[in-house]
């Protein structure tokens, strides 16, 4: 599970041209939470808080390029938002574990390079 919420964060990441380094990232995430007394909440909590927030991006991403319009009176909310929603409580998760996202991430691509490497059929170059 945490594999592909690694994949999933780097997905996300990609959404932000302002800011694409990793541990800067997780770096801004912990000051933040680390300034309430409460700091991070218990990685089972976290993780239902990022199921959560999955379904709030499931929901913005079936709506705009899905079947099922938005009701009139339902908030207008951005793609964007979400995925940065997701993302926050990624990072967030991460840090609580004591996860480096940049070497999972590496862990993750080298996996996909050796066991997957010819699973799908590759465009021509």
């Amino acid at each position: 599970m945490i594999n592909e919420l690694v994949v999933l964060f780097f997905i996300l990441m990609e959404r932000l041209d302002h800011m694409t380094d990793t541990k800067e990232m997780q770096k801004i995430v912990d000051t933040y939470i680390r300034q309430f007394k409460s700091g991070y909440f218990s990685p089972l909590g976290q993780l239902a808080r990022l199921t959560e927030e999955v379904g709030e991006l499931a929901r913005e991403i079936s709506h705009t390029h899905g079947e099922k319009p938005k009701k009139t009176t339902e908030e207008e909310k951005k793609i964007e938002e979400e995925l940065g929603d997701v993302l926050f409580v990624l990072i967030s998760l991460a840090n609580s574990l004591e996860i480096d996202l940049s070497e999972s991430f590496e862990l993750t691509m080298n996996k996909f390079n050796t066991r997957d490497h010819h699973r799908f059929e590759r465009v021509e170059e």
